[in-house]
């Protein structure tokens, strides 16, 4: 058992130096440095939104690698999920679970590329308060506004008292049919008795997908969006740039701006990888960027 384990991390680790060595033995953070997007962080801080990566996107890589991809593209926030590989010399994947220490290195890691963590999630979250305090006690140390979760409803009760005594809030993530929170309305059920800071993850790619209309969903959670993972997609509903797919992404971001939202869009691109990845999500906050430029002045896309 001992050789199989140490065996599957060395396997691990070539993995990550062979993605290092990518693109003619540039860096992933080399390669997004060469497509690195103008954000107009002004007109962000403006609208109270934060241009954010859910480190899945980067899912192939550990979480030191994405860091600094993020870095690298000016992406300035993360959203984290529990069991991505921790760096290249450490394959243990990264929770609320991992040790002081490694806590302590990714704070350090993240202070250092100028990277801030807005979220964590997709993570459980049930009726054991005890473990539920594990979640809310590692996002406090990390500085984490918001856990992202699909929470049974009977647990909002003791969850909502959490969210108050941390000032933490928990987003509710809608993962397409037949998942228990597919539907808005299903959503606005569960939250129904609880205070603000318990709301919706719009997930706006796994709403397409579920054949529902995405700005229908934006407008009939209004009040109570929390955060969320943007999408576009395309007719296949497959993850395409922001702007270039059928969500209608113009509508969906006049609509959060009518509506007074401020917090996290996260990128959550599933498709593609490498260089190619890297690149799209580079168009996404490209397309951001100027999409909050006209917002902020006052404009309609």
């Amino acid at each position: 058992m001992r050789s199989l384990i140490c065996m599957l991390a060395a396997a691990a680790i070539f993995a990550s130096a062979a993605l290092a060595q990518s693109e003619a033995g540039r860096s992933p953070a080399q390669i997004a440095a060469s497509v690195r997007p103008n954000i107009n962080y002004a007109a962000l801080s403006k609208l109270g939104w934060q241009l954010s990566c859910q480190a899945y996107t980067f899912r192939e890589m550990s979480l030191f690698e994405t860091i600094d991809v993020l870095n690298a593209l000016g992406i300035r926030y993360i959203e984290l999920f529990p069991g991505q590989r921790f760096s290249p010399t450490n394959p243990a994947g990264f929770s609320h679970d991992s040790s002081p220490e490694m806590v302590n290195e990714l704070m350090a890691k993240l202070k250092s590329a100028n990277v801030k963590p807005v979220a964590y999630g997709v993570v459980g979250l049930g009726n054991d308060e005890a473990a539920a305090r594990k979640v809310f006690d590692f996002a406090k140390k990390l500085g984490i506004t918001t856990i992202t979760s699909e929470p049974p409803e009977d647990a909002m009760p003791m969850l909502d008292k959490l969210c108050q005594e941390y000032k933490i809030n928990i987003a509710i993530h809608n993962h397409p049919r037949p998942s228990h929170y597919w539907s808005p309305d299903t959503v606005l059920k569960a939250v129904a008795g609880t205070s603000k800071r318990i709301g919706a993850c719009a997930d706006t790619g796994h709403w397409y997908r579920s054949n529902l209309v995405p700005l229908d969903c934006i407008k009939e959670l209004k009040g109570r969006i929390v955060s969320l993972h943007f999408k576009d997609l395309n007719s296949n509903k497959e993850d395409v740039p922001w702007g270039t797919g059928v969500c209608n992404t113009n509508g969906m971001l006049n609509e959060l701006k009518a509506q007074g939202f401020k917090g996290p869009f996260s990128i959550e691109y599933e498709r593609t990888s490498g260089a190619e990845l890297i690149s799209n999500v580079a168009k996404c906050c490209a397309y951001f960027s100027e999409a909050a430029t006209k917002l902020a002045a006052g404009k309609k896309l």
